[in-house]
């Protein structure tokens, strides 16, 4: 079997005092602490000089409204970012999984500086949280009913003195006012999973906090997501610096926590049920649980079913079905039919139905328009039927990665927050080319900020299409460099 190797892994050498065969101690194969000093001394440098970039990128690197400077800040992130992932390398194991979980916190604190910036999604997060505390199902009507008018507080229904909203977060409604809720005449679209942390944040929050609630939450799942990697990294004796492709990822801090997209949630019990438990009935419910925040993380249930017997899925999918079920129960019996929200619409205005596709970018560059859809479900069947029969049971972060990856790249969506599960399942499995995916997405959200639309489907095209050549030639790499099994999916370089 050859030697494999990793990004993220530092490269072996024999101990001192030490012969082939022999057993090396414990922390073996990792620089010794004197050599370890200026690579730990330069992570930390580069540490900090990203946590100070995405921090002025908050500040003053612009907002949805104006983004014409978004692109460079974002450049000069991820470029420390890469080069911090590179330096950690050398740093010994323990050094290393301290710097992770403290970059980690230091990026998470950046999100917390200022309003979102590039999204304002989160405000109908915390209408939603006010609505169910008040008794009314947050299905039940829309934002701007007249049913909910008492509920309006000046910061989420600022008071204008003629009928212009002040900028990009306020939204005309159809009374003639303002709103900072974005569709406000529609109902709301989340899952019931993600409306139960609504209401929790909103339970716990001081009067007046307005957004730092839900952005706070948004910094403890940022965490805990990384505390979840490095515990089930420990798990199975792989390189904790794997934890930092998630901690130190540019994206998570804006879109996780700044932001505060709920997505984080459905990222945090996805890793929790494929890292850090291999018991399928605790793994089921997890997933059911990270299903019933937002419906993407149904993606990662063929990995947890690779290679599974059918008395064995089911251990697993039980489970799994009877949280949604359970979790959907109490709105259902509230609001009937209505807990879908604007589901179907959302659909539509993105552009995947019939009729108005504007997705699919890559397949649309060789098949028509009526024909991508299809192709792209068709594909992401054929990943999915290929992760149940030849993937990895014990690794079933890898097959998630493989499904979702594919699913984001095929339908290729503009909102770079879905592919946050992409990062945290790159840090668990370590093919780190897969973060094109969200980088793709975050080309095409801000160039359609920057007004792109007209020319979206050559922006979607050659973003995806990026990713998809860098994934590619990732994967080919890894083949001839560390060789692959023949009957499974080709693990990651690993040591």
């Amino acid at each position: 079997m050859g030697i494999r190797t990793s990004l993220l892994a530092a490269p072996r050498r024999a101990a001192a005092g030490t012969t082939p065969g022999t057993t090396r101690p414990s922390g073996a194969g990792t620089a010794p602490p004197s050599r370890g000093r200026p690579a730990t001394a330069l992570v930390a440098l580069l540490l900090t000089a990203l946590v100070a970039v995405v921090a002025a990128t908050l500040a003053v690197g612009g907002t949805e409204g104006r983004p014409d400077r978004l692109p460079y800040w974002y450049a000069a992130a991820w470029a420390l970012f890469a080069a911090a992932l590179l330096a950690l390398r050398k740093v010994p194991r323990r050094a290393a999984t301290v710097l992770v979980a403290a970059g980690g916190v230091a990026l998470a604190l950046t999100g917390l500086a200022t309003a979102p910036r590039t999204s304002n999604d989160m405000y109908r997060y915390a209408w939603d949280g006010a609505v169910q505390a008040s008794g009314v199902s947050p299905y039940a009507y829309p934002p701007n009913a007249p049913e909910l008018e008492r509920l309006r507080e000046p910061w989420l229904f600022p008071r204008q003195a003629d009928a212009h909203c002040a900028d990009w977060t306020q939204i005309p409604t159809t009374a003639g006012d303002c709103t900072r809720i974005n569709r406000p005449s529609v109902h709301t679209i989340y899952p019931p999973v993600a409306e139960g942390w609504f209401l929790a944040v909103h339970a716990l929050s001081p009067p007046g906090t307005r957004y730092k609630p839900m952005q706070a939450g948004g910094a403890l799942l940022a965490a805990a997501t990384t505390g979840a990697l490095l515990l089930a990294l420990r798990r199975r004796d792989a390189d904790p610096r794997r934890a930092a492709l998630w901690a130190w990822c540019p994206i998570v801090p804006v879109a996780a926590v700044n932001d505060a997209h709920i997505d984080t949630l459905g990222v945090l019990l996805t890793v929790l049920a494929l890292g850090a438990t291999a018991r399928p009935v605790r793994r089921g419910a997890l997933l059911g649980a990270a299903v019933a925040v937002k419906l993407l993380p149904g993606l990662a249930v063929p990995g947890a079913l690779a290679r599974r017997t059918p008395r064995e899925a089911l251990r697993v999918l039980l489970p799994a079905v009877a949280v949604i079920v359970l979790a959907y129960l109490p709105y259902v019996v509230a609001s009937g039919g209505g807990v879908l929200g604007y589901l179907p619409g959302y659909l539509q205005e993105e552009g995947y139905e019939p009729g108005s596709v504007r997705r699919f970018a890559l397949l649309r560059l060789v098949l028509p328009d009526g024909a991508a859809g299809p192709a792209a479900i068709a594909a992401v069947l054929a990943v999915v039927v290929y992760v149940l029969r030849r993937g990895d049971r014990n690794r079933p972060w890898s097959g998630a990665l493989l499904v979702t990856g594919t699913a984001l790249l095929l339908t290729s969506p503009s909102y770079y927050w879905y592919a946050l599960s992409v990062v945290a399942l790159v840090a668990l499995d370590g093919r780190w080319e897969w973060l094109a995916v969200p980088l793709a997405g975050l080309a095409l959200y801000t160039g359609n900020a920057m007004g792109a639309g007209a020319h979206g489907n050559v922006l979607q095209a050659t973003a995806y299409g990026a990713a998809a050549l860098i994934i590619v030639t990732g994967a080919v790499v890894r083949r001839n460099t560390c060789g692959s099994t023949v009957d499974t999916l080709p693990p990651p370089c690993r040591t």
